[in-house]
Parts: C-alpha cells; structure tokens; sequence
C-alpha cells in the first residue's frame, strides 16, 4: 500500500507543481488565494489548517532579526521558505480574511473550517484576532501543548494555542455536526508538538486524527499544508485530501512524509 499513489509534476502548473492523477492526496504548489480560487464552489467537507501568525512582525525585537540567540534553535525566526510572515497589522488581516472567504466558498454548506492560531502579547497587551470579524465561530478548542519559551518576565509562559470550528452553516438542516459519539470529546486537547519535523512550524498528526474522526466527509482541504501532516492524517483515517503551499520545498517535504508513512499509524524513521 505504501507505493499506492502516483506522483508526478504536473506540467500544466506554472511552478511545476505536485500533483497526483489518481485519487487520495493532490498536493498543489502556489499561492493560496490563486489555487484556492481555481476550486469548485461547495466541494470540499472540511477544511483543516494553521496558517502563519505573522511572527516577524512584533514589538520585541527577538524575533524580528532573525538572528536571535534566545531562539538560534528556532527556525521560525527566519520566517518560511517563501513567506517572511512579517505583513503589517493591517495587511495580515486583509489576507487572512481573504483566505477565509475563499475557504468558505469552497466548503459544502454541511462543511466546518478548523483554523488553528494563536494569542500573542504585543505591547504588553494580548493581541486578537480581529480578521475573524464577521464569520461564522461556533467553538473555540484549546490546544494544550508542551512548554515553550518565555524570555518575557511580565507574563507566565504561555502553553496552548487554540483551534476556532467556524461551521459554514450555523443552524437548521444543512448545519454542521459531528458524528454520534464525538461530542463526548472535551474542548481541551492535550497534544504535544510534532518532534523532529525540519518545517519550522509543524502541528502534529495526533491534532488532525482528532477532527477527523470526530466528522463525516470524503474530502479535507489544508491551504496552508508545509510539511503535509493533514495528509497524513487523512491517508491513516479514509479521507481524500487536497494540499496547497507556495513553497516547492514544502511540497517536496510533504510528498516524501506522505510515501515513507507506513499505514500501521506511524511515520517512519527515515524521514528524519
């Protein structure tokens, strides 16, 4: 089974992108918003993913070099590969919501995003989320992961990051809803971080089989996808799965940790 799918380049794509001819798992190279709008109205059940948090642009200066020695051991301080995450306020927030848009129209009006992101202290005060202003958020899970780092002496250290279920449909029949038993779930998920992943921001596997266990659907979308975990988690659980990242390396890195899974619900060590 590891050798099921079949993967080439897709000569049609501009950048030469990943893409499979058979069903399962088509990983597309490019920017978000252009292959998202190439995508059918209402064709996708649910779409999971995290996208950048803008680190670089922040009132400390630890990050903004990239060439801190408090976070030497984190690549994220040197942005992604083809994405510096420093926007302004303004424009990260026009994007994001752009993206959301986009993933809304995409999804079945029975679908639910689940947007994974996180609360920063920016001026001494915890920044929002304002770009969510105006869409549909039904529930927020916490995700409760190992410690970290805090250099900052004003706060305690900060140990979760929190999942938004933004249904597509609120209310009534086409609203929704996770399968018989799932709700049984707590919204608190104690998950730690994906170890040994070269993506300087990977969440893990575990995160994903959460939510796709507890829903119906075929077809999970990841806009957002670096190293490819949602597609793992939907070759493991029986979902087909469309991926998306601007960046060839990511692409790459997702389709060789999507071949070396082995089907018994663990990676393999050669992928390290």
């Amino acid at each position: 089974m590891k050798n099921e799918w079949n993967w080439m380049l897709d000569p049609k794509s501009e950048d030469g992108g990943l893409n499979m001819n058979k069903k399962g798992v088509n990983i597309r190279c490019g920017d978000v918003l252009d292959e998202l709008k190439k995508m059918e109205s209402e064709s996708i059940d649910l779409v999971i993913t995290s996208p950048p948090y803008n680190l670089m642009n922040t009132t400390s200066n630890s990050m903004k070099s990239g060439t801190s020695s408090k976070w030497k051991n984190n690549a994220i301080q040197k942005g992604y590969k083809n994405h510096k995450d420093s926007l302004s306020k303004e424009d990260y927030n026009i994007w994001i919501r752009d993206c959301l848009t986009e993933m809304f129209r995409v999804l079945k009006p029975n679908g639910a995003i689940f947007l994974n992101h996180k609360f920063r202290v920016q001026g001494g005060l915890i920044e929002g989320h304002p770009f969510l202003e105006g869409f549909n958020v039904r529930q927020i899970i916490i995700w409760a992961r190992a410690g970290g780092f805090n250099f900052n002496d004003t706060y305690f250290l900060p140990t979760y990051e929190v999942i938004y279920m933004m249904p597509k449909t609120p209310k009534g029949k086409d609203a929704f809803r996770l399968i018989k038993g799932a709700n049984r779930k707590t919204d608190i998920w104690k998950i730690n971080q994906e170890r040994n992943n070269p993506h300087p921001a990977p969440f893990p596997v575990e995160l994903v089989d959460n939510i796709l266990t507890s829903c119906e659907g075929n077809v999970v979308l990841d806009p957002f996808a670096g190293s490819g975990t949602t597609g793992i988690s939907a070759i493991k659980n029986g979902w087909d799965c469309i991926l998306i990242d601007n960046s060839k390396e990511y692409c790459e890195m997702a389709k060789k940790r999507i071949e070396e899974f082995n089907y018994e619900g663990e990676l393999n060590e050669s992928r390290v």
